[in-house]
């Protein structure tokens, strides 16, 4: 006769089987991915390729251009606009500061205090959407216009007096200078700020607010040790929505700026179009990005947070 079996080996035996997943259905997530991937293979990693590959050749137009390996290129690009690099950083952030101030308050009251009114201000939030980004670039143009009324009313304040002194405007004109650049970046990027903000607002949890109340801490001490680090990954979301876009723009400084007010996005967009020089603008395209990715890289890890919404 067998021995008994103990209480562990009845346990084993009690339980039922566990079947493994047949291939085909391992491979399910797989096919579900491959058309993305496709995707970024055609349209993202191929043309990096080939935009790498025309950054190191040299020749012409006329002649052809053949890969030599000429990496001078991007030394050459760097060294001499590299003022259209400086600029383009500062107006972009200066967009994103400025999108941040204006955008944040507009978050917090769509997030926890517009009640029934919530839905119609998020449909405002993304109205400039439904109209062309060069439309609403264009409209600008009017709004800045000289001896129109918001020129007069900051002629009247003394405002322009301050941005002179600063030198974002030229005496009483506000198109084709540095304001009128970072006025279109702030308001075309603006959306992008204020969505990731609400979405992580609307994420927290009110009853830590009563809670902090119940503290006897103040509004004031609520939202900077409760409200505002909870919304962090909204704002390191959209200040990177609003920046990178920003740092590569080109339309708002074509548009409503000046020679002096070009970023490096029009470098580029010459280089591509009218010059006709390929290498340089390709290497341009990945300086751009190679100190995009470096500040990027830095600003969320000193953030200390990686949830992005």
């Amino acid at each position: 006769m067998s021995a008994p079996a103990t209480p562990a080996q009845a346990a084993v035996a009690a339980e039922p089987a566990v079947h493994k997943p047949s291939l085909r259905k391992r491979l399910v997530p797989y096919w579900l991915l491959l058309p993305g991937i496709l995707w970024l293979l055609v349209f993202f990693v191929l043309p990096m390729i080939y935009q790498a590959s025309t950054s190191v050749q040299t020749g012409s137009l006329e002649e052809g251009f053949k890969v030599t390996w000429h990496f001078q290129t991007y030394w050459d690009a760097l060294t001499e606009y590299y003022p259209q690099f400086l600029r383009s950083l500062l107006y972009a952030g200066t967009a994103t500061v400025l999108c941040l101030l204006l955008g944040y308050p507009l978050a917090y009251l769509i997030a926890f205090k517009a009640g029934r009114w919530r839905n119609l201000l998020l449909v405002l939030v993304i109205a400039p959407f439904f109209t062309s980004f060069l439309i609403r670039t264009l409209a600008w143009k009017t709004i800045l216009a000289d001896g129109g009324p918001v020129v007069g009313a900051l002629n009247t304040l003394h405002v322009l007096d301050v941005t002179s002194w600063l030198g974002m405007t030229q005496g009483d004109r506000v198109l084709a200078t540095p304001l009128a650049v970072v006025c279109g970046l702030t308001y075309n990027f603006l959306p992008f700020m204020i969505l990731p903000l609400y979405t992580s607002l609307e994420r927290i949890d009110t009853r830590l607010h009563e809670a902090a109340g119940d503290l006897y801490a103040r509004p004031s001490t609520t939202f900077r040790k409760v409200t505002f680090p909870l919304s962090m990954p909204g704002v390191v979301s959209g200040t990177l929505l609003t920046f990178i876009p920003a740092s590569g723009d080109y339309v708002n400084a074509e548009l409503l700026g000046s020679t002096d007010t070009r970023m490096i996005g029009n470098v580029i967009q010459s280089q591509y179009l009218r010059i006709l020089d390929y290498p340089t603008a390709a290497a341009l395209s990945f300086i751009l990005m190679a100190i995009v990715l470096i500040m990027v890289t830095i600003y969320i890890r000193r953030a200390g947070t990686e949830d992005l919404v």
